[in-house]
């Protein structure tokens, strides 16, 4: 192939990747979406959860979408309540991961294709607030030890779950702020 024959196949291609992020001619971008993630550990097991997905009983850390006007900290605070009745005190960061979901659409809904970045901390919870109703969808709060946890890998919402807890498990921490908020993520309406 010519040196012209190459760069015209590669300017081609290069084209061709940014169509898939730059849409049309407006400046809508590809945007991953914001998780964070909770991992507890206590006497040895790990604090997961068992809800209902559209692939049935999933377990899963702790974890969810990061809402406007919170910081991830904030977040995982807020999903660890909700999710598991118990109140999550952040200690370190454990790491900022990506994963893609890709699932074939269903009677005529369009396939799902889903980057999430997950921002995971490390932390402890206390006991589960009495009365407290368990977020929509979740079945369960569960401890299980990293071998059970290991061993249920099929029944896994995301990859993530598992290298989350080994990554806790091999020791990795990084400070809290490592991970920051500006003040202007706080600020009330739009931003100008």
């Amino acid at each position: 192939m010519s040196l012209p024959d190459f760069n015209a196949r590669a300017a081609a291609a290069d084209h061709a990747a940014a169509s898939r992020y730059h849409l049309g001619m407006t400046d809508t971008r590809w945007k991953p979406s914001v998780t964070v993630a909770a991992v507890a550990e206590h006497q040895g097991r790990y604090l997961l959860i068992e809800e209902h997905t559209p692939a049935g009983l999933r377990l899963n850390n702790p974890a969810g979408h990061l809402d406007p006007g919170e910081s991830p900290q904030q977040a995982v605070v807020r999903e660890c309540l909700e999710e598991t009745a118990c109140a999550f005190v952040p200690q370190s960061l454990l790491g900022v991961y990506l994963s893609r979901f890709v699932r074939a659409g269903q009677h005529g809904q369009p396939a799902e294709d889903v980057t999430y970045l997950r921002i995971a901390y490390a932390g402890s919870v206390g006991l589960p607030e009495p009365g407290r109703a368990l977020d929509t969808g979740i079945v369960r709060r569960l401890w299980l030890t990293p071998d059970e946890v290991r061993a249920s890998v099929a029944r896994h919402r995301s990859p993530l779950v598992l290298r989350c807890i080994e990554d806790h498990l091999a020791g990795r921490r990084y400070p809290l702020d490592a991970v920051g908020a500006d003040a202007s993520v706080y600020a009330p309406g739009p931003l100008s």
